[in-house]
């Protein structure tokens, strides 16, 4: 039929092989502070005319240029691209939107709406840059001071509880 599309892995006696995999490791050692690289991050990459529905885990750099259908995702870097599309729950520390946020969006850190960009839903930012053209639809609250692990656990306090913490002195 012709050539494979997929490469030939090597040959387990081939000395070239192992060096391959141990030069980024190298390189991620070698960087100050032990500090990674956005390319040394667990990427995961949804291309145009991609679509995803469910939940992802353990990827530290979101990247959306398709349609991402997910709850409660937790990521060190969101970016979505003009086009791409992002409906859900998320949690990220920075993100960088060209394209569509439809749902519930937390950054701990930067959020960038650029001219393309449109938020919809509720978002909570510590710090909001938004370019010409950008569009925030919705609730938007800005984080102050420490932010919680879960605002969602926050439930108003019984009663008792309220005499209790009235009478006890904050430490």
């Amino acid at each position: 039929m012709g050539r494979s599309p997929f490469p030939t892995p090597p040959a387990p006696a081939t000395p070239a092989a192992p060096s391959a995999p141990a030069r980024p490791a190298a390189a991620a050692a070698a960087a100050p502070g032990g500090r990674r690289d956005a390319s040394d991050r667990r990427t995961l990459v949804v291309g145009r005319g991609i679509s995803v529905q469910g939940s992802i885990q353990d990827a530290e750099r979101l990247v959306v240029e398709g349609t991402v259908e997910a709850t409660l995702l937790q990521a060190t870097e969101l970016s979505v691209a003009q086009g791409g599309v992002f409906r859900g729950e998320i949690e990220v520390e920075d993100a960088d939107l060209a394209g569509t946020i439809d749902g519930t969006l937390t950054v701990r850190g930067n959020l960038t709406v650029r001219a393309t960009g449109r938020l919809i839903g509720k978002t909570r930012t510590r710090r909001l840059q938004v370019e010409d053209g950008g569009q925030i639809t919705g609730h938007l609250e800005m984080i102050t001071g420490d932010m919680p692990a879960r605002p969602a656990a926050v439930e108003t306090p019984a009663p008792a509880a309220e005499k209790t913490e009235e009478t006890t002195p904050s430490v």
